[in-house]
């Protein structure tokens, strides 16, 4: 068995590899779930369909990931752009987020403005800027944290001014989409312990963090029904305890091994949101225990080359990116699992590289292109090292006149 030390080298390709496995099963069950008898799988037009839709999604996220796996280990080396590029993306993510919420721009679905619609020529793109702000506030915060003249321990140099990020963004994002809000201000919240911040700064960020997101959840009505729904669905079945209730009954319809790819009944108008947030239930219901077990299971296996990544990462900055990332992608995925399983109420969050839909597919996507990246360049440096090390093996011996 390898020992699980610093130098212990990550393969790109192993993270990239995992990340196409769960977005292929995702393909699968999008187009399982969106199977209906009086229309087919596939259409002339191939973006006219849910699945057609996500297949491309799916090549763009892949060439996505390729592509900045490549190209991103030329801009880690680079301090210039270490520095620079965070805080570009992060605010074009604030900028988008605010303009989400105007109306003239905005993209109302079902109530909520979250979309930003990006064409008019029936294929009905569009994009959600809270995905993007994800993968900014982590790369911002890395880059703050990280820089080797900057104090963590520091209040005005440091703290305060991500705390200011941290509450720009959780604030623009939790007006319209609650537990996405919830979701950045875990992740934020778990860098900043990482990164070494002083005990009493993090509880002051804990506060301020806990009153927001409580604000955040009195003022939409329709949340306090999802919590009071949690606590009894059986109390009203047919209303606020519906989904929940059509969760638990697809997933336990698939039994140990399932019905069968394909023939699950659920998705036919009884689980709403079947091929988005509650995707999980319908591959529990088809492929069964076994089917969501092999999910949760590779999840478990990107997050253990996802820390692999960051023991072995050549930065600070590297390392916080790479722990943010993962702790992002792994807390999503949990938050998903628990809201379909009941174990939590109802928060709209996908499920990474599963789910439908192209924002959040593509933000996951550039998050393992970095993750490679930063794995790349740690795997160079070990071979470098070990280059080194012959190199001054073989001098040793000359000098001395010994053999090998």
């Amino acid at each position: 068995m390898v020992a699980l030390n610093r130098t212990t080298p990550v393969r790109p390709a192993a993270m990239i590899l995992i990340a196409a496995m769960l977005m292929s099963i995702g393909l699968v069950m999008v187009g399982s779930a969106t199977a209906s008898l009086d229309r087919s799988l596939l259409a002339p037009r191939i973006w006219t369909t849910p699945f057609g839709r996500q297949a491309i999604f799916m090549l763009i996220g892949l060439a996505i990931m390729l592509l900045i796996a490549r190209l991103g280990r030329p801009l880690l080396a680079s301090s210039s752009a270490r520095a620079r590029l965070p805080i570009i993306l992060f605010v074009l993510a604030v900028v988008l987020l605010a303009a989400a919420l105007v109306p003239g721009l905005a993209d109302p679905h079902r109530g909520s403005q979250r979309w930003l619609h990006l064409g008019r020529f029936g294929i009905g793109v569009g994009f959600q800027p809270s995905e993007l702000a994800k993968l900014a506030l982590v790369a911002f915060l890395a880059s703050l944290l990280g820089e080797r003249r900057a104090n963590a321990r520091s209040f005005g140099r440091t703290f305060l001014p991500a705390a200011l990020a941290i509450g720009i963004c959780v604030g623009l994002v939790g007006k319209e989409n609650f537990g996405t809000a919830a979701l950045l201000a875990c992740a934020a919240g778990a860098i900043l312990f990482v990164a070494g911040c002083r005990l009493h700064h993090l509880l002051l960020i804990v506060g301020l963090g806990a009153a927001g997101l409580t604000f955040l959840l009195f003022a939409a009505p329709y949340r306090l029904a999802r919590i009071a729904a949690y606590q009894d669905f059986w109390g009203d079945p047919q209303g606020a305890g519906y989904q929940p209730l059509q969760s638990l009954v697809t997933i336990a319809s698939g039994g140990w091994w399932g019905t069968g790819l394909g023939s699950g009944v659920q998705k036919y108008g009884y689980l709403p949101e079947s091929h988005t947030d509650f995707v999980f239930a319908v591959l529990c219901e088809e492929l069964g225990v076994f089917g969501g077990a092999l999910v949760i299971l590779l999840f478990c296996a990107f997050v253990w080359l996802g820390i692999r990544t960051m023991l072995v990462a050549r930065t600070r900055f590297e390392r916080l990116l790479a722990f943010g990332l993962t702790f992002l992608v792994a807390l999503q995925a949990a938050m998903n699992i628990a809201v379909v399983t009941v174990m939590t109420p109802t928060t709209g969050v996908p499920l990474p590289m599963l789910s439908a839909g192209g924002s959040g597919l593509f933000t996951v996507c550039a998050a393992v292109g970095l993750l490679a990246a930063i794995a790349h360049r740690s795997l160079i440096e070990n071979a470098d090292g070990m280059t080194e090390c012959a190199s001054e093996a073989r001098r040793d011996r000359e000098g001395s006149g010994g053999t090998p």
